[in-house]
């Protein structure tokens, strides 16, 4: 059995790309600051929002379902609540792993994830764990 710490880093080796549920545009929230971070660091990123057109200079998706490539990492940035739904979606989308960041934590989510097969981290931070870590994006 894998540790959360073995899982971040599994994914933070594996994952070269992460998709962002409930990124922002506002370079003062989180959810715009870590992916911006995470982009500095070398990760692509490709941001999901409903109300936005780009967010960190990339092209905004509505829904995970309107990213038109094959989803890996989904990071989510969003309720508590929403974090099944966002689960959902992401094994609708065929995505791989799913992060939920610092303060979200969802059992039906971690449930969800299991039974897909999904990498799985909840109430943990991106930056933090890249920090910690020391590691860089995986080259593609």
């Amino acid at each position: 059995m894998s540790t959360t710490d073995d899982v971040v880093e599994q994914i933070l080796r594996t994952y070269d790309t992460i998709t962002v549920v409930g990124a922002s545009a506002n370079p003062s929230k989180a959810a715009n600051e870590v992916p911006a971070y995470m982009a500095e660091h070398g990760w692509r990123i490709i941001p999901v929002n409903p109300h936005a057109d780009e967010i960190v200079g990339e092209k905004v998706y509505r829904t995970l379902a309107d990213v038109p490539e094959q989803v890996g990492l989904v990071d989510v940035f969003r309720p508590a609540e929403d974090a099944a739904e966002v689960a959902r979606q992401a094994v609708a989308a065929g995505a791989t792993a799913l992060w939920l960041q610092l303060g979200i934590s969802s059992e039906e989510a971690r449930a969800i994830a299991d039974d897909a097969g999904l990498l799985y981290v909840e109430d943990r931070c991106l930056i933090i764990e890249q920090r910690r870590t020391g590691l860089v994006a995986p080259k593609s």
